[in-house]
């Protein structure tokens, strides 16, 4: 089964529950409804916001390289918009029966009650995954990446090797250009300047009578 799956099924069975629970306090404590209401919903968001904490530590602790982690957004996205239909078409199935449980129509069960379950779920979570991460990642000392040789090298190795083969420290792009022009010039001159062996003609040469 996959994770969003698993997920949405859990979430789904748990507003189902909160949805039932809020219909019965509310029968009995008609005046306090709004309190009632809130609370059932801050405790379902709190725990989608503990599950998506221990997903976002779990995934960093076994991805140390945030490039290779895995894509929970998607996943509590995923689980918010199937808790949330499951959940609607439940309730109103309930409601049906038990008419103590507060349900639209069956339509607005589908669409305005589902993207609200949706948003109770994914919000909460998505934040944790963020807080869970972060929390494993700011415990774990830098991470040292590998040349294909095996040797260890330092995350600025790159960024010190373009230093060496680019401009000359401290000069421009222009400044620079025009200071290897004038090495080239003075190796050319230096070059012309050095004596040249000169071979003596006049060897081999008899005197005439």
């Amino acid at each position: 089964m996959t994770t969003w799956l698993l997920r949405g099924l859990a979430f789904a069975a748990g507003m189902v529950i909160v949805r039932l629970v809020q219909g019965t306090l509310i029968n009995i404590y008609e005046t306090k409804a709004g309190t009632i209401s809130i609370s059932l919903v801050v405790l379902f968001a709190i725990a989608a916001f503990v599950w998506g904490l221990l997903d976002g530590r779990a995934d960093a602790n076994a991805n140390p390289d945030p490039d290779r982690r895995r894509d929970l957004a998607m996943t509590w996205l995923l689980a918010g918009l199937v808790g949330g239909l499951l959940s609607g078409l439940v309730t109103w199935i309930v409601s049906l029966f038990y008419h103590n449980v507060y349900a639209e129509g069956l339509i607005s069960e589908l669409t305005t009650f589902a993207a609200f379950t949706a948003l109770v779920v994914f919000v909460p979570a998505i934040a944790a995954v963020a807080i869970g991460r972060y929390l494993v990642d700011r415990k774990r000392p830098p991470q040292e990446r590998r040349r294909e040789d095996g040797s260890q090298a330092d995350v600025f190795d790159a960024a010190r090797e373009d230093d060496h083969t680019g401009p000359i420290a401290g000069l421009g792009s222009t400044e620079s250009a025009a200071a290897a022009e004038e090495q080239t010039s003075a190796v050319a001159t230096a070059e012309r300047d050095e004596p040249t062996e000169q071979i003596d003609m006049t060897e081999g040469k008899t005197d005439k009578a």
